[in-house]
Parts: structure tokens; C-alpha cells; sequence
């Protein structure tokens, strides 16, 4: 089966200047193809076995291929039938004649855009079999045909591995025809495009312009949280504000957290940190964007790309971390926690503990909590490849609510209690359960004049620093399986 496509010349002198010897950024062919197809036969050609339509597959999110939002292509659906407005109309008026006169046509002027896979392309170890490659020939000037896999019109035809195009943009669009919907769709198709620059387009198509949902994003392109075009701007802040948002809500409603119900979420009282203390703290760690990396966004060096974890993986992280933390604390039985632990009168026998949540213990400053952000951030990012962090992989479905949300949390939970990395956490939380986490206004007789001056620097802004050293020193100095990355990190921040 042939396709008659249109080569479009698009490039510029100045695009020669662009880098492209970086992973996953291969310099991209001068042109691309536009023509018209049946929606059905670019779906089957796209690969509908290539993921559940409501399913997060973390082994292949690295690609194109991302979460499908089946609401949504029903939406679709239902406006290409009717048209605006009365797609959007609610069934009770749907039946009322009176709206008849509000159906319209349902046009999808917009084209989808794809990429049709060369012979040498790869997607996690997969690549689409000599018989299933879609075949450009020149047919005369800017005209080319497009030679289809034999017998991909059929039925029953299926790709023998994987599928010969990947859909960059209008997933939604092209899901929404099925069996009693389908006619001739505008698409545009770049040739043997390397998965960056798929991530590239995304953005400028969707984000950029339209201000859709940025965190959505994140969890869709891992590339998206750490490629260099989009780090200088606006954007990629709102971007991780977002996402840290996201994680705060999550670690005071998820009922088993340690801070459940113990952020500021709207600043009313003093007794616990602010909401936005939490989420400049997490931007400030594990969503950063400097040099030293972080965890749920930069590109881990081993690996050249970012951790594929989606934010109920991320939500899971930072309540276990605390989980154990605080456990740790509860358990230790030195001088400090002891003059700590009278200073809490909460109702609750699992709040009693004045060590963790008490006004004079820095776990409960906006400074503590940046400091044990900073801390595991900085032993993790340093040790994906031996802690074996990729390959914690889950498929979830996509949560639209905050219960969905912990639901998702859940699973995610137990499935890392699984991970040959559960047992790090809980050791980092131990060594730092030793740290005298007092502040400088706590009752501090049993120190010397040296060691008071100390917990005096770690009030105001300049604290987050001294506080991390200081951290990372009570590492370094200690016997344990992270005092060598401690030391590694003090040498660059000295």
C-alpha cells in the first residue's frame, strides 16, 4: 500500500550551530513529510498494543510513548460526531431538542504528528522488523510515496516486533476513532527523529504555547526534566513548583505519613513548616536544576537521562524517608532527644515524640527539613547505579484525584519495601537519627561553647547551608556505606 506525502524543506544555516553529538540528539534529517491517511490505519500503524490506554509503562516512557487519558479521546470522540458546543453539553440537554441547533462539524484540522522509525532506530532494545519499516521513495520534485508494511490494511495485521511510527503529538486525537468513527486525518511525519528532540516538539506544541499542565508532563517525559533548552527558562520553575506542589499535598494527606496533617498548608499557626517552605525545599533538592543534580529531575550520570519515576514513585521516596526517619529518632535514646522529648503535648501517643516535632528540634524547621531533603538527595543522586534506583519500575494508572493519588502511593510504598534500596533508606535514616538536632533556643547545657555557636549559624537563610555541611561532616566522620560520598560532596562544597 502506497502514500502519496509532500516533502517539506525546512531548515536554516543557523540550525548547523545547534549541538547534536549529545545522547539521544542526533542531527535531524532537513525535511519532513505531510499527507493525509485514515485514522485507523496510522492507529494500528502507531501501535495499539504498544501500552494500556489508562497504564503508566515506566520501561518504555523514555520514547514517545506516553500516558493515554482515555477521558479525553472520549471527549474528542464526541466533539468530532458533534462538534462545539454541544459536545460539551451535559446528556440531560443532549436529548432536549431545543440543542439540536448547537451540533456543528467536528473537524481535525490539526495535524498529528509522527515519526516513522528507521531500519537502525532503537527503543529499549527493540526495533521494528525489516518486513514492518514504512520505505520512502522519490516520486517526482517535493512529492514522495510512502510504501506501507504489506498487509497492514488487514484486519489482523500486527507489527512482528515494534511498530514502525511513534505519535509525538495528537495521541489523544487519533484514540478517539474506533469502529463507528473513522475518516481521513492530516499528518506530519518527521523520518528517524531521536528521542530528544520528540521531547523537544512536545514541548513547543503543548506546553510552551498552550500552558497545559505542566507536572502532567513531567510525569510523561522524563527527558522534559533535565534537556538544556528548557532549564534557563520561566516555565521549567512553575514547571517544578508544580510537581513539588504535588508532593506536599500528598505528604500531608497520605494518612501514614509523618507529616500528615502537619504542614502549615494555609499559614495559620506556627507549630509545624509552611507549605511553602516545603515546596522551595523540595525545589531547592530533589526537583533542582544546578550542577550536583536532582533525584526526580536532573540526567543521573550513569545512565544519561533522568530516573523514569512518576510522582506517586516520588511521593513514596519522600514519605518513606520521613517514615524512617522519624522511627529512627523515636528509637534513639541520647541526651538530646531526651531533653526534646517533654516539649510536645499533642493528643495523639504517636505525636508524643518532642525529638521530631517539637518547637525547639530542627526537624521541624524549614531549615531541618531542607537539610534531610538536601542529605538524601545527595547520597541518592550519587548512588543510582549501586543502589539499583532504575530498575524500580512500576505500571500505575493515572490518578486524577487526591484518593486515586493515594491509592497509587500505596502500591507504591509496599512495591519499594521490595527494593534491594529500601534497607539504604533505612540506614541513612539511623545515621542521621545521631545528628543533635536541637536548635540554638533549646536547652543545650550539655555542650560546650563551640558546639552552641554552631547551632546558632544554622538560623536564617544561611542556615540551609551550614546545615547541609554539617550534616554531610556527621557522615563522613562516622563507619557507614555513605561517608565516602559525604566526604566526596564537602570537597565541592568547599
Amino acid at each position: 500500500m502506497e502514500v502519496m506525502a509532500i516533502k517539506v524543506n525546512q531548515w536554516l544555516e543557523e540550525w548547523n550551530s545547534v549541538r547534536y553529538d549529545t545522547q539521544f540528539k542526533k542531527k535531524p534529517k532537513p525535511y519532513f513529510y505531510t499527507f493525509s491517511i485514515k485514522a485507523s490505519l496510522l492507529k494500528k500503524l502507531s501501535g495499539i498494543q504498544r501500552r494500556k490506554a489508562d497504564a503508566v509503562n515506566r520501561a518504555t516512557e523514555i520514547g514517545i510513548q506516553r500516558k493515554h487519558d482515555e477521558k479525553r479521546s472520549d471527549e474528542i470522540h464526541e466533539f468530532v460526531h458533534y462538534g462545539y458546543p454541544w459536545s460539551d453539553l451535559s446528556e440531560t440537554k443532549k436529548q432536549d431538542p431545543e440543542y439540536i441547533s448547537l451540533q456543528k462539524p467536528g473537524w481535525i484540522p490539526t495535524a498529528i504528528v509522527v515519526n516513522i522509525l528507521d531500519i537502525e532506530d532503537t527503543r529499549k532494545d527493540h526495533k521494528v522488523d525489516k518486513n514492518d519499516l514504512i520505505n520512502i521513495e522519490a516520486y517526482e520534485d517535493n512529492i514522495v510515496k510512502l510504501i506501507l508494511p504489506n498487509g497492514c490494511e488487514e484486519n489482523n495485521w500486527k507489527p512482528t516486533d515494534y511498530v514502525p511510527i511513534e505519535v509525538i503529538d495528537g495521541q489523544h486525537r487519533l484514540w478517539a476513532f474506533n469502529e463507528d468513527l473513522d475518516f481521513e486525518i492530516p499528518v506530519v511525519a518527521f523520518h528517524g527523529l531521536d528521542i530528544s528532540w520528540q521531547a523537544y516538539l512536545f514541548y513547543v506544541i503543548n506546553i510552551k504555547p498552550k500552558k497545559i499542565d505542566r507536572s502532567l508532563a513531567f510525569d510523561m517525559y522524563p527527558l522534559l526534566r533535565d534537556e538544556d533548552w528548557l532549564k534557563p527558562t520561566h516555565d521549567y520553575i512553575v514547571y517544578r513548583e508544580t510537581r513539588a506542589q504535588e508532593l506536599v499535598e500528598i505528604l500531608w494527606a497520605y494518612p501514614k505519613s509523618a507529616w500528615h496533617e502537619k504542614i502549615e498548608m494555609l499559614g495559620n499557626s506556627r507549630k509545624f513548616v509552611s507549605q511553602n517552605a516545603w515546596v522551595n525545599s523540595i525545589v531547592a533538592t530533589l526537583i533542582k536544576s544546578d550542577k550536583m543534580g536532582g533525584l526526580f529531575s536532573s540526567k543521573i550520570p550513569s545512565l544519561g537521562r533522568p530516573l523514569e519515576w512518576g510522582r506517586s514513585q516520588q511521593a513514596a521516596f519522600i514519605i518513606l524517608l520521613w517514615q524512617e526517619l522519624k522511627k529512627a529518632v523515636k528509637n534513639n535514646k541520647e541526651e538530646w532527644t531526651k531533653k526534646l522529648r517533654p516539649t510536645v503535648l499533642f493528643e495523639s501517643p504517636d505525636d508524643l515524640d518532642g525529638a521530631f516535632y517539637g518547637s525547639s528540634s530542627l526537624l521541624n524547621t524549614d531549615q531541618g527539613v531542607r537539610g534531610v531533603l538536601f542529605i538524601y538527595n545527595d547520597m541518592f543522586f550519587n548512588n543510582v547505579h549501586e543502589f539499583q534506583l532504575d530498575s524500580w519500575t512500576l505500571d500505575l494508572k493515572r490518578h486524577s484525584n487526591i484518593d486515586e493519588f493515594i491509592t497509587n502511593v500505596n502500591v507504591a510504598l509496599e512495591n519499594l519495601k521490595e527494593q534491594p534500596f529500601y534497607s539504604k533508606i533505612s540506614e541513612l535514616s539511623v545515621i542521621l537519627s545521631h545528628f543533635d538536632w536541637r536548635t540554638s533556643k533549646a536547652d543545650l547545657s550539655d555542650l560546650n561553647e563551640t558546639q552552641m555557636l554552631y547551632k546558632k549559624t544554622f538560623k536564617g537563610s544561611g542556615g540551609y547551608k551550614e546545615l547541609r555541611k554539617h550534616l554531610l561532616m556527621h557522615i563522613s566522620n562516622s563507619e557507614n556505606s555513605y561517608s565516602n560520598t559525604a566526604k566526596r560532596i564537602l570537597e565541592t562544597l568547599d
